[in-house]
C-alpha cells in the first residue's frame, strides 16, 4: 500500500527546490560513473537522497555533492 502524504507535506515538497545529488569518490574528487555516465539523483529532498546514495558505502571513500538546480522551484 503506498504511503499517503498530508496536503501540507505535499505543498511543502512542491515548493522545495529541485537538486542534483552526485556520488563523489573522495580518492579522486570525481563523480562515480556507471557505464560511463555520472551517477546523479534528482530530488526535492536532497538530504534523504544523499543518505540513500551513501547507504552501505564507506564514508571515508564516498561523499555526496548537492547542487540546487536553477529555476527548479515549481
Amino acid at each position: 500500500m503506498p504511503l499517503r502524504q498530508s496536503p501540507a507535506a505535499r505543498a511543502s515538497a512542491a515548493r522545495a527546490p529541485l537538486c542534483a545529488i552526485t556520488l563523489i569518490d573522495r580518492r579522486t574528487g570525481r563523480p562515480h560513473r556507471v557505464n560511463g555516465a555520472a551517477l546523479v539523483a534528482l530530488s526535492r529532498d536532497p538530504d534523504g537522497a544523499a543518505a540513500e546514495l551513501l547507504a552501505g558505502r564507506d564514508p571515508r571513500i564516498w561523499s555526496a555533492r548537492v547542487q540546487p538546480l536553477p529555476g527548479a522551484t515549481r
